[in-house]
């Protein structure tokens, strides 16, 4: 995991596209995927390294270099969700994104929207901050604690991060 608690930078998973590639090296690469017989004769795969972080997002399952770099960076930003933790939202209130999303205590986001990388990041730095105490936690962001968990069961490995979290904490695992 990589701390940047430090830093007044926002989480960078929560940057416009524009500005997370400009920090990344790109690479297009010829791997083995759909194409029948234009199979590896384009570099249509897709490799983004995150300078600052190390991190990878990769895509090589569609013919077209545009479609694998729009995938690649949805790798990335939840690659850099899991890795990156922020201070930001330690003791603050939900961002106007939170609160979009969550009314009544329930969390509004399919996986497979823009949005979602957003949103675990802050649920992911709030349970950081609170040491992996689940009701502090969706207290502090408006849900219940229910939702939370529901949120983070979207990414497999995100509710891994928490249970690996609350572990170090001596708190049972969540299923």
């Amino acid at each position: 995991m990589i701390d940047s608690s430090t830093s007044d930078q926002p989480h960078p998973a929560t940057l416009s596209t524009e500005l997370l590639l400009r920090d990344c090296d790109v690479r297009h690469e010829r791997r083995r995927g759909p194409g029948g017989q234009h199979r590896n004769k384009t570099e249509s795969a897709v490799v983004l390294r995150h300078r600052p972080t190390g991190i990878e997002g990769q895509a090589a399952e569609r013919r077209s270099q545009f479609d694998n770099l729009r995938n690649a960076v949805k790798r990335l930003r939840l690659n850099l969700v899991l890795a990156v933790r922020s201070a930001a939202g330690a003791d603050t209130s939900p961002s106007p994104l939170w609160k979009s999303r969550c009314h009544g205590g329930k969390i509004g986001i399919n996986e497979d929207h823009d949005d979602f990388p957003i949103l675990l990041a802050e649920a992911l730095d709030v349970l950081h901050a609170r040491q992996a105490h689940v009701p502090e936690s969706a207290e502090q962001l408006g849900c219940t604690p229910s939702q939370l968990v529901k949120l983070l069961k979207k990414e497999p490995r995100a509710l891994l991060w928490l249970n690996e979290e609350r572990r170090k904490q001596g708190f049972p695992a969540l299923e």
